[in-house]
């Protein structure tokens, strides 16, 4: 359960702090992810899961977690073909046409469609940076020397579509290659089932869904405001409640802008407010991730350092790597020591 992970690359995973977080959450009866991103953490989960429900306002994130639950074979079916960049960029536009398909997902909450979750993990996996299904903000046909014929007009609906050349570098990374290996091991060429190597953990693409089906299982995917599942009902009412808080990082972050489809610089703000507003509630074990000096919060929270992969800077000029070494999560008052996790476990059981 700890080896398995998203199949796609997510700016900001906390696949390396997952362990730390739930020393101090233990086995809680009730685990609740506002910014679902790769599910890092859920996925990394030591014991078994109790009631789980995980939220995303990107539509087509949020669509995957949902598909690949109740039709892996599907989705694996759309997402296992090569990269072709002709192909890159027609399902680009395609997928951005999709407006009843965002629709729905905000306002049902069984809806998914399967091919479009293939199409979106098979593109992010072999995209350069951010723009995968984003439609920019400003209107207008662009030039005919900067649009392409075909399939490749830069155009929908006079709203011009972000394009991009493949993921060629070290094998390419995501969903794109028919042998994956989950291992993380260090030294494999790219990334995540292109990782090189390794062959005897390798798994095919069906049965990494399958495998994500079988442990996603009864966890509730929700999509769209990240305070519509911190209410009563969804946690304090069940228990003792553990929420783990990964907003975008905000606007003194120092971060390139726009690194998801769903991007704000203010929303950390609101979320500290939260997590200071429930941090002294018993029911609640919380986790807020952010930058060094993002977040002032009380000497009763306790802060720890940790060292991602990368970071989130502007690209040529090094911050990335200064920003890698920027991560802090702040736990809150009732969360455990890790000997305490251990007691509790044992009480549990």
């Amino acid at each position: 359960m700890n080896e398995l992970r998203a199949p796609f690359p997510w700016f900001g995973g906390k696949s390396r702090v997952a362990d730390l977080v739930w020393e101090r959450f233990g086995p809680v009866p009730n685990y609740v992810e506002p910014f679902a991103g790769s599910l890092a953490v859920l996925l990394a989960r030591p014991h078994e899961p109790g009631v789980e429900t995980v939220n995303d306002l990107d539509c087509y994130l949020a669509n995957f977690w949902r598909a690949v639950t109740a039709e892996p074979d599907t989705v694996a079916r759309w997402a296992d073909e090569p990269v072709n960049e002709a192909d890159i960029h027609a399902r680009h536009l395609w997928l951005v046409c999709q407006e009843g398909f965002r629709q729905r997902m905000m306002t049902d909450p069984d809806y998914y469609d399967a091919k479009i979750a293939g199409w979106w993990v098979w593109g992010i996996s072999c995209w350069i940076g951010s723009g995968w299904c984003v439609l920019p903000n400003w209107s207008g046909r662009i030039s005919a020397i900067n649009s392409g014929r075909g399939i490749h007009a830069a155009t929908v609906q006079d709203r011009s579509v972000a394009r991009k050349r493949p993921r060629i570098a070290r094998g390419g990374r995501g969903v794109t290659r028919q042998v994956p290996d989950i291992s993380g091991a260090n030294g494999a060429a790219g990334r995540g089932i292109h990782a090189s190597g390794l062959e005897a953990k390798s798994i095919a693409v069906l049965d990494w869904m399958e495998a994500l089906r079988d442990r996603l299982r009864k966890v509730r995917v929700c999509c769209g405001d990240w305070k519509r599942v911190l209410g009563k009902s969804p946690t304090e009412c069940i228990g003792v409640t553990a929420v783990f808080l990964d907003p975008p990082y905000g606007k003194d972050a120092k971060r390139q802008k726009d690194i998801y489809r769903e991007d704000s610089l203010d929303v950390s703000e609101a979320v500290r407010e939260w997590a200071l507003q429930y941090g002294d509630n018993p029911l609640f074990r919380i986790a807020l991730c952010g930058y060094e000096g993002e977040h002032k919060m009380p000497p009763e929270w306790q802060m720890v350092a940790w060292k991602a992969n990368g970071g989130h800077g502007n690209a040529g000029n090094g911050r990335g790597r200064e920003n890698a070494e920027r991560e802090r999560v702040w736990f809150s008052p009732h969360c455990l020591e890790p000997s305490q996790a251990e007691l509790f476990e044992a009480v549990q059981g």
